[in-house]
Parts: structure tokens; C-alpha cells; sequence
């Protein structure tokens, strides 16, 4: 088992980061993320938005990856439950993979928040527990799936800042309004 964690601070309010956080994908930073299917979403009774997603994924893993998992596959999906919470100006998200779980498990948790010394910039914590089973070398499998994260992290943070820069510049509203 591997735990993984990072943390980001984005110059941007809360509401404009999880306005652009809900439209990640698709994004030309990761075109891995293939399909975002909403399965669910509703408001609580505290008006908390809960949203509940199917994300597809086609990974190119390298050959030695798959030779060492025994596998072939590379698409694989990954189930996601997040809260916005509007009065606590917090957002949770969990993710985890539900193919391949035989041999993987990643387990993915990111919460934003305000910054606490500056409301006007956002801080997204994220971690995750990276399990390979079953095979040899799975310690070093997991430190790849950690470094890989790592990667596409970055990619994430630089998809949410071109989503607000691309709404700003052509003036489109993260959000419709009604």
C-alpha cells in the first residue's frame, strides 16, 4: 500500500475554482478521461449538491505494467461522489477505480477549500491509497501509480486554471444563470 497526498493553492475564489472543478472534463491537458456520465445529482436538505459520476479512462500503460498485471485492458472506470457544501465553502470529492480492482485499488480524496489567511485564493488538498494486489514487484507498481498521480495532478490543477481562463477571456459564465 501506498499513500499519496499533494496540495495546490489556486489564485482564484472558491466559487470559480468548483464552478471550474464540475466542467474538468474533458480538458486537452489529460485526454485520458474519455467520458463523464452523471449518474446522479441532488440537493440535501442543508442544500448540499451531491453528484455522483462514471468517468471513463483509457490509460496507455506501458508494456511492462501490463505484463506484470497480466493484462490487456486499458480502459478502465472510475466511480465519483462528490459534496458542495455552500455554506461551508467546502467541496469533497472521492473517487475510486472499479475495474481492474483484482489487482488495483485507488482510492482518491480532494477537498477544497478557502485559504484560510486569504478567502480569495483556494487550497485543494488531495490524497489517495494506492493498493496493488496479488502480484510481485507490487511495491514498485505503487510508487509508479504515485508518481504517475503526481503527473496527472499537475494536469488537473493546470485543466482547472485553463477552464477559468477560457471563460474569462471569452466572457462565457463557469455556470448558467438563470
Amino acid at each position: 500500500m501506498k499513500i499519496w497526498s499533494t496540495e495546490h493553492v489556486f489564485s482564484y475564489p472558491w466559487e470559480t475554482v468548483i464552478k471550474a472543478a464540475m466542467r474538468k472534463y474533458p480538458n486537452p491537458m489529460n485526454p485520458s478521461v474519455v467520458g463523464v456520465d452523471v449518474l446522479d445529482r441532488s440537493l440535501d436538505t442543508e442544500g448540499r449538491l451531491h453528484s455522483h459520476r462514471l468517468l471513463s479512462t483509457e490509460w496507455g500503460l506501458p508494456g511492462i505494467v501490463r505484463a506484470i498485471l497480466g493484462t490487456n485492458q486499458t480502459r478502465t472506470y472510475v466511480k465519483e461522489h462528490s459534496i458542495v457544501d455552500p455554506d461551508e465553502k467546502k467541496m469533497e470529492l472521492c473517487s475510486t477505480n472499479i475495474t481492474l480492482t483484482n489487482l488495483v485499488s485507488v482510492d482518491e480524496r480532494l477537498v477544497y477549500r478557502p485559504h484560510p489567511d486569504n478567502p480569495e485564493v483556494t487550497v485543494l488538498t488531495q490524497e489517495a491509497i494506492i493498493t496493488v494486489k496479488g502480484v510481485s514487484l507490487s511495491s514498485y507498481l505503487e510508487g509508479l501509480m504515485a508518481r504517475r498521480m503526481s503527473a496527472n495532478a499537475r494536469k488537473g490543477w493546470d485543466a482547472i486554471e485553463w477552464i477559468i481562463q477560457n471563460s474569462e477571456r471569452e466572457n462565457v459564465p463557469l455556470c448558467d444563470v438563470y
